[in-house]
């Protein structure tokens, strides 16, 4: 969520935006974990929220979940 210039939120509507980011899959992985803040992810348009320090289960069961392998 926070970058230079501007902030994972700002970005995410910005690619929102976009006429192919409107089904782009995006993951906010942040240091920010208070369920506020995933709040605010989901309210901004992401599809998720990883909360540093990161746990790999719940990182390979979160991308498991949004990202489909090519037919």
């Amino acid at each position: 969520m926070q970058m230079p210039v501007m902030d994972g939120l700002e970005a995410t509507g910005e690619i929102r935006r976009l006429a192919l980011g409107a089904d782009l899959t995006i993951i906010a992985m942040t240091a920010n974990a208070m369920s506020s803040d995933r709040e605010l992810c989901l309210e901004a348009g992401m599809n998720d929220h990883i909360a540093k320090p990161i746990d790999p289960v719940a990182l390979w069961e979160t991308l498991l979940h949004w990202i489909r392998p090519a037919a």
